[in-house]
C-alpha cells in the first residue's frame, strides 16, 4: 500500500524569520564563540525537516565535536589554523543563519489575496443571457 502525503507529511514546509529572529539566532552562535553553533540549525530541521537542513545541522554538529577538543589539547600559545577555522565557520555560520537559513516573509497582501485571479474580473458575457 502506498503512502498518503496527506497525513501530515508537506513536501515543501516553510519556515518563515523575520530579521529579529534571525538576528537573535546569530547572536547566539556569536556570544557563545561557537559553542552552541548547532543549536538554530538543530531548531530549523527540526521545525521544517528537509534533508539538508538535517546535513547542515550534522555539518556543524561534527564541526563541535572536532573542534572542541581540539582546543582543548592546544597549547597555551595559540593555534592560529584553530583560530582561521573557527572564525570562518563563525562568519558562514552567521551569513546563513541572516541569508539563507529561513524563508522570506510571505507579504501579507499575497496571503489575502491567496486563491484569487489576478488582473481584472471578466465582465458579463455579451447578449441576452436567457438566450443561450
Amino acid at each position: 500500500m502506498g503512502m498518503d502525503m496527506g497525513m501530515g507529511m508537506s513536501v515543501d514546509k516553510r519556515l518563515e524569520a523575520g530579521w529579529a529572529q534571525r538576528i537573535a539566532w546569530s547572536v547566539l552562535v556569536v556570544a557563545s564563540l561557537g559553542l552552541l553553533v548547532w543549536v538554530p540549525f538543530l531548531y530549523v530541521a527540526i521545525r521544517r525537516g528537509r534533508g539538508s537542513d538535517w546535513g547542515a545541522f550534522a555539518a556543524f554538529l561534527l564541526y563541535e565535536l572536532v573542534t572542541l577538543p581540539w582546543a582543548t589539547v592546544q597549547s597555551d600559545a595559540g593555534d592560529p589554523v584553530l583560530g582561521a577555522v573557527a572564525v570562518v565557520t563563525l562568519a558562514m555560520a552567521v551569513w546563513l543563519l541572516l541569508f539563507a537559513l529561513f524563508d522570506k516573509r510571505t507579504p501579507k497582501y499575497a496571503r489575502a489575496n491567496a486563491g484569487r485571479t489576478h488582473g481584472p474580473m471578466p465582465g458579463p458575457a455579451p447578449g441576452n443571457p436567457y438566450l443561450r
